[in-house]
């Protein structure tokens, strides 16, 4: 029965309305006008795909008979009146307010589907309307309609009826409510309000949202964005403006909020950012910038958020690039020197407190050997009975987490926690699993997770667990879904982890992280694609040859390209590799030839089920943006951190990862590779801890040292507990919040 309510409604209320207009007649000559309407209404209720006289706008039933009553029956009640309204003498006129309901109903229909603007405010959109036409018909202004309706609704309205005399002030009521829902965009669309009375304090509300911004368009010597900023007498817009003008202006940006309270000047910040004959202070520079940042921390726990602390060119991202660009990249690049005071020679400037931020910012860039090392030097810079607590207070814990979660992957974590008295120990890490809940995103949870899988000391494991069961229980008494969610999931991996009878597929509901059969590799002709990204630097260059030559011809066929090659193998299962070329990166060839590729393989219809990525952290982000949705295996170098895995499993949510602490090593990727291609083409079941007992048997048989502490780095699916945890929380949140 309940399906024959939308017909009983729209029913009833049709009849009451040719009741009403039963004695009505339509002129002949406004009769195709009503006929157009009509076709718009039924082009309403055809738009979700049925003609059934109810317009489905979503699944909520009653939202659905709301729209349907306004596009309808309030439709026709609005056709009476212009028929029977003696304010609407002439014939011109009735067909003029025609075509303004014609008109009305078009456009809801168009930007419903172009999701411009939410269904459910139909019926909002037909008595605003309404209102408007009516007033409109005694030449009277919209303006307190507009003013009155949501933006979406006052956006539709004001243009059909752009005649009224209250038009521009709509306008402008309009673009003031656009600037509410999108202060982002406030300089980017101001320019035809510049002359506006308010458009001085939209100027300052878009510096205060985005100071970057504003400092961008302030930059222009000339344009009426530009000359609007400068005219303002905001301190903290004319700062800005001040500031764009000046000399290696970027520079100065992250400590604009010190500029604007007086605490810095641009003139005690010329000695670190103005250039030299030899370039500018990059370590006095960088040194700033840790200091400011420890001031703007402590501020920012106190709820008082700093102006340009976030944001491209903010502190955090200026911090970030220093450090990754003056110090982590050249003892990177150095990482085969084996004189410590050459290689590490750019860190030998830094303070504990300064290397401690070169750490925590430059997670998904250090090397292994770099971190340890930077890591040595840090603890002989606390001196002689360290005390990492201490460190840990004149940073104000900001980052701790981080800190603590790098220190456990690179096995450091029970050092670190031997450099302070056991009291405070034991609050560090009660505090590394706390609040989890309370951060924007997951990446406190991911890191707690990513800890667990690289602590070898029993006592400690036993500890964190327990503080995950505290928290947990803390949730449960406080009825907190997303605490109680985020604690069940970490203390199940974390004893999983601890048991292998424990099988996590059935006890947190996500599918298997220990095998994938062949069958479900494979598309529907049987074949497992692989699509392997290469990139045009020197590195990629150098190893993709060997990649190229490490299949026997007797087993596979090589067909090469002007821009890829595609490897087939010629025994057992069907497996199909294709490789875009390293093609020089300056000229964005290598990009390129990955873009064809993709379009290839779209043509073909082949869709990859096994990623490759070959190429340092920083390609990683390209690689993900072109992965289809349909990878099963996911092979990375590192994975970059919380940011690129939760990206990864965004685009394919099922996929198992296999990824490393360091940059991916061709020495070992090479096997890795050989085994799953000799388990596809065998069309046996891909067993991950099978796998990972044969390599790890034959890494540890080679007399090189380093080959086998690279592998020791890699980490397979089944224990890379951030990636579970982000796919059992994505499944048991969804719908949830």
């Amino acid at each position: 029965m309940k399906k024959f309510l939308p017909l009983i409604y729209f029913f009833f209320f049709s009849a009451e309305l040719n009741a009403q207009c039963e004695k009505l007649v339509i002129p002949v000559n406004r009769v195709r006008f009503h006929d157009r309407i009509k076709e718009e209404q039924v082009k309403c209720d055809k738009a979700d795909g049925k003609l059934d006289s109810l317009i489905k706008v979503g699944n909520n039933e009653e939202i659905n008979l709301q729209v349907t009553d306004a596009i309808n029956r309030k439709i026709k009640d609005i056709l009476c009146f212009i028929e029977t309204s003696t304010s609407i003498p002439s014939n011109n006129e009735k067909i003029r307010q025609l075509n303004y309901v014609e008109e009305v109903v078009r456009v809801f229909r168009i930007n419903w589907r172009a999701k411009k603007l939410n269904p459910a405010y139909a019926p909002l959109l037909i008595d605003n309307f309404e209102n408007i036409l009516k007033a409109n018909i005694n030449n009277q202004s919209m303006v307190q309609f507009i003013r009155e309706s949501p933006y979406e609704v006052g956006l539709v309205t004001s243009e059909i009826f752009a005649t009224n005399p209250g038009y521009e002030d709509s306008k402008k009521i309009l673009y003031l409510k656009y600037c509410a829902l999108n202060p982002a965009k406030i300089l980017s669309s101001i320019r035809p309000f510049a002359n506006e009375s308010f458009a001085d304090s939209l100027v300052l509300e878009a510096c205060t949202n985005n100071p970057k911004q504003l400092y961008d368009y302030a930059s222009s010597s000339s344009s009426p964005e530009a000359k609007l900023i400068r005219r303002n007498t905001s301190p903290m817009v004319m700062a800005v403006s001040k500031l764009s003008q000046t000399p290696n202006a970027l520079r100065y940006y992250p400590f604009l909020d010190d500029i604007l309270k007086g605490k810095q000047s641009i003139d005690s910040l010329k000695k670190f950012v103005d250039d030299r004959p030899n370039g500018y202070d990059s370590v006095g520079y960088y040194k700033q910038l840790v200091k400011t940042e420890i001031s703007y921390f402590e501020r920012l726990v106190n709820k008082d958020t700093p102006v340009a602390m976030f944001g491209i060119n903010g502190l955090r991202d200026m911090l970030q690039n220093k450090a990754i660009k003056h110090f982590i990249t050249p003892i990177n690049e150095l990482h085969e020197q084996n004189n410590l005071a050459i290689r590490m020679k750019a860190i030998e400037p830094l303070s504990a407190e300064e290397l401690y931020y070169m750490i925590v910012l430059g997670e998904n860039d250090i090397y292994t050997s770099s971190y340890k090392h930077s890591f040595a030097r840090l603890v002989t810079l606390l001196g002689p009975g360290p005390r990492a607590d201490k460190l840990l207070m004149n940073v104000k814990m900001d980052f701790f987490k981080k800190f603590v979660k790098m220190s456990a992957n690179y096995n450091q974590l029970d050092s670190l926690l031997k450099m302070m008295p056991q009291d405070n120990a034991t609050t560090l890490m009660k505090a590394f699993v706390s609040n989890l809940d309370q951060a924007a995103n997951l990446e406190d949870a991911v890191d707690v997770a990513d800890s667990y899988s690289s602590i070898n000391n029993k006592q400690l494991l036993q500890n964190m667990l327990q503080n995950v069961e505290e928290n947990e229980q803390r949730s449960l008494e406080q009825n907190n879904g997303k605490g109680k969610i985020i604690y069940s999931l970490l203390k199940t991996i974390f004893k999983s982890a601890d048991d292998n009878s424990i099988d996590l597929t059935s006890q947190i509901g996500i599918p298997s992280i220990y095998s994938l059969d062949n069958k479900y590799l494979s598309d529907d002709s049987g074949r497992i694609i692989q699509q392997v990204f290469f990139y045009g630097d020197d590195d990629g260059k150098k190893f993709f040859p060997a990649f190229k030559n490490s299949f026997n011809p007797n087993d596979w066929k090589i067909t090469t390209f002007k821009e890829w090659i595609e490897i087939k193998s010629l025994k057992g299962k069907k497996v199909w590799i294709y490789a875009n070329l390293p093609l020089d990166n300056d000229k964005n060839l290598d990009d390129t030839a990955q873009i064809h590729l993709i379009n290839y393989l779209r043509k073909k219809d082949l869709s990859p089920a096994v990623i490759v990525h070959r190429g340092h952290s920083y390609w990683l982000p390209r690689t993900i943006s072109r992965m289809n949705g349909n990878a099963k295996v996911i092979l990375l170098g590192s994975c970059g951190g919380y940011k690129n895995l939760s990206e990864i499993l965004e685009v394919s949510p099922d996929a198992h990862i296999i990824s490393t602490k360091e940059i991916g090593k061709g020495d070992i990727n090479k096997p890795i590779i050989n085994y799953l291609n000799q388990t596809f083409t065998s069309g046996k079941q891909l067993v991950w801890k099978e796998m990972w007992a044969a390599l790890t048997k034959t890494f540890y048989a080679d007399p090189n040292k380093a080959i086998r502490e690279s592998w020791d780095d890699y980490i397979p699916p089944y224990k890379n507990l951030g990636a579970i945890f982000i796919k059992a929380y994505n499944k048991k949140a969804d719908g949830l919040f």
